[in-house]
């Protein structure tokens, strides 16, 4: 029998999943739509609002319909955690919780996710999200 409870998370994959997160944001509050992209994996998959979508190719993802969903105002987002829920050589599946900020500082909200972070051919990526953020 196969134990694949990843008990013991694989250092190096939790590291190059980390440092996709942290490209993700730097992307995102730069609205650099194709530096985003870049952060992915395609078919990309995201459950939010009842609503399961998928962008097909990188120039799908575009920043102006994040900015449509991101709520009034704004400015920026920030994570607030980022725990492993389990790390394979190749994937990791991640709690994370970020906020969104308006320019004054002031919270639009924050947000609950599973992010799950692959190995595709050599490149680590972000394959899929469920999310409560809208």
């Amino acid at each position: 029998m196969e134990d694949a409870s990843q008990d013991k998370p694989d250092e190096a994959a939790v590291a190059a999943a980390m440092m996709v997160l942290d490209r993700f944001m730097l992307a995102l509050n730069a609205r650099d739509g194709a530096a985003l992209a870049a952060t992915m994996h395609f078919p990309h998959h995201r459950l939010a609002g009842g609503r399961w979508q998928v962008w097909q190719r990188p120039e799908d993802y575009t920043i102006e319909a994040f900015l449509a969903r991101a709520g009034e105002g704004w400015a920026r987002s920030a994570w607030d955690f980022r725990r492993v829920v389990a790390a394979g050589a190749a994937k990791v599946h991640l709690d994370v919780q970020f906020a969104r900020y308006r320019a004054d500082g002031s919270v639009i909200g924050r947000f609950r996710s599973l992010w799950i972070v692959a190995c595709l051919d050599g490149i680590w990526g972000v394959q899929g999200r469920s999310s409560f953020a809208g």
